[in-house]
């Protein structure tokens, strides 16, 4: 899943990318054009409502491609995303 929140103050967008922990199948961590996808930089950390999560910001109006990588190496994308291509989910900040 994944929030957007925008700050006309500081011409950002964070976005929230969240899973609800039944869904997990060990450690998550998301991975795209905002990390030079490199895994682990963002780990999805459990949180006390159910869900893990992490955030990053990005300028307002950057288009970033990412992935959520599992354990095992399993890669998947979010349906919440503004659209999924082949090489992963894009959200539009």
């Amino acid at each position: 899943m994944l929030k957007k929140s925008r700050s006309a103050a500081s011409a950002t967008c964070t976005l929230t990318f969240f899973l609800p922990t039944t869904a997990l199948d060990g450690a998550v961590s998301v991975v795209g054009s905002f990390n030079d996808w490199t895994p682990g930089l963002h780990p999805l950390r459990r949180r006390s409502n159910g869900t893990a999560s992490t955030s990053v910001t990005v300028p307002a109006g950057e288009t970033v491609r990412f992935r959520y990588l599992g354990e095992q190496g399993r890669w998947f994308d979010d349906a919440d995303a503004d659209e999924i291509t082949a090489d992963g989910s894009v959200v539009h900040a």
